[in-house]
């Protein structure tokens, strides 16, 4: 089915934009090659479903980052094997052999490119499979889950054909028929096992730049549990984005799947549910997160409501496009699928009466279904009152610590209900009734 989450989602917690600053994708993009970014793009697109797949990534991220390895290949060469492969492939030698006369007999008589073209592919490869070579002969031996993909790419470069090709000086001119030779014999008979260096290539230079990221931030590697567990641990868990972010630790489980969070305005509350919801999407991307250690089941998706806007085209009040995010969440949880779900101050665009009674009532409605992880967030206090009753709703708040008349912000989270009050202070601190008075 793959993992579920939509744009909205994907939007409020920023997690994809190539060029967008303060992306989660940006963030880790310092790959060198477009296989690369191809590669990385469709790790964001598509975080694994299975518990033993993603502990094998982060496995192999975290032995990168234990070896420090440095990209060794040239990014011009890399591209000129590219498009060596990908040129055209004759049915047999002889016609290769004599494609490759023809070609060196018209860059004599014009100013045709194809033969020195060939040349330069045929170049580049040899280059680009030495360095290869010569990687995995100094990586070192504990590569974990990725041991077998590295004795697996040496199997292909230590073929006999293939080592007289890394044997060659590519600074000597080559005979037609060498050329000609490996040039049949690297598109037909090993096309297979060239794109398959590329791709080892290509998940090297993945690999270098997401350990590097986390090495340099300090990030770890989630631990991902079955989905029966139900269960979130996270201790220092941060937003991976903003420098010196303040970490919290947020315990979730079955027989407390419920978060019910409150704090004044600015206290955090949308910051702490946007890095919980993106230390999750990228552990199930068996991704680096910012935490010092956390352990998670596995969710079937994330679906987030932090910033509904209205919607114009469809004729969508602000309120109304809140309704129908809920009302979607509530078919998601219940078809039976097990996801984190989060809802940053619900129904704030009606009156606090409605806005109280369809909090408590959607709250209390969401915990029933244990096998979700919920977090509700409100600066409505009286619905965490009323929500006393149920075993598995777990009470924290962002606490406001007042600096004489001035508000200031911990950003750490405390057991129990906040009474924070401090929305007219801050209206009189910014002078705005002498404003209107003046």
């Amino acid at each position: 089915m793959g993992f579920n989450t939509d744009r909205q989602t994907m939007d409020e917690l920023n997690l994809l934009g190539k060029y967008r600053q303060g992306s989660v994708y940006h963030l880790f993009n310092h790959v060198k090659t477009r296989g690369g970014e191809q590669l990385l793009d469709d790790m964001f697109r598509h975080p694994l479903e299975e518990a033993g797949a993603i502990n094998d990534r982060s496995s192999v991220f975290r032995s990168f980052q234990r070896a420090k390895l440095n990209f060794p290949f040239d990014i011009s060469q890399l591209n000129l094997m590219r498009e060596y492969l990908d040129a055209g492939m004759l049915a047999n030698g002889l016609l290769t052999l004599a494609d490759t006369l023809l070609k060196k007999w018209l860059s004599g008589l014009t100013r045709d490119e194809r033969y020195k073209k060939k040349v330069q592919g045929l170049q580049a490869t040899i280059v680009t499979l030495k360095r290869c070579y010569s990687f995995l002969e100094m990586v070192p031996p504990d590569m974990g889950a990725y041991a077998a993909r590295l004795k697996a790419v040496k199997t292909i470069l230590s073929d006999k054909l293939l080592e007289r090709l890394l044997n060659m000086d590519i600074y000597q001119a080559l005979p037609v028929k060498t050329l000609a030779f490996y040039d049949h014999l690297l598109k037909s008979r090993f096309r297979k096992e060239m794109e398959e260096v590329l791709s080892f290539i290509y998940e090297l230079d993945v690999n270098i730049a997401v350990s590097d990221v986390a090495r340099a931030r300090g990030f770890t590697y989630a631990d991902a549990l079955p989905p029966t567990e139900n269960m979130l641990s996270a201790e220092e868990l941060a937003h991976p984005c903003i420098d010196g972010a303040v970490g919290n630790i947020v315990q979730m489980h079955e027989h407390s799947n419920v978060l019910f969070l409150t704090g004044a305005n600015m206290a955090g509350k949308s910051t702490l549910m946007k890095s919980v919801g993106i230390g999750m999407y990228l552990a199930h991307m068996g991704f680096p997160v910012a935490a010092a250690h956390m352990q998670f089941s596995v969710r079937e998706g994330i679906y987030s409501s932090i910033n509904v806007a209205d919607n114009i085209s469809l004729g969508y009040s602000h309120f109304y496009a809140e309704v129908v995010r809920v009302k979607h969440a509530a078919e998601a949880a219940a078809s039976g699928q097990r996801l984190l779900l989060m809802f940053d101050e619900l129904f704030k665009g009606t009156n606090v009466k409605d806005a109280y009674d369809g909090t408590l009532a959607v709250t209390a409605a969401f915990a029933e279904y244990h096998d979700c992880l919920f977090i509700v967030s409100t600066h409505i206090i009286e619905v965490g009152e009323a929500l006393r009753g149920s075993s598995n709703v777990q009470f924290v708040y962002l606490p406001t610590i007042m600096d004489g008349n001035r508000p200031r912000y911990t950003y750490r989270l405390q057991e129990g209900i906040t009474e924070d009050r401090q929305g007219m202070m801050i209206i009189r601190n910014e002078g705005i009734l002498e404003l209107i008075g003046s």
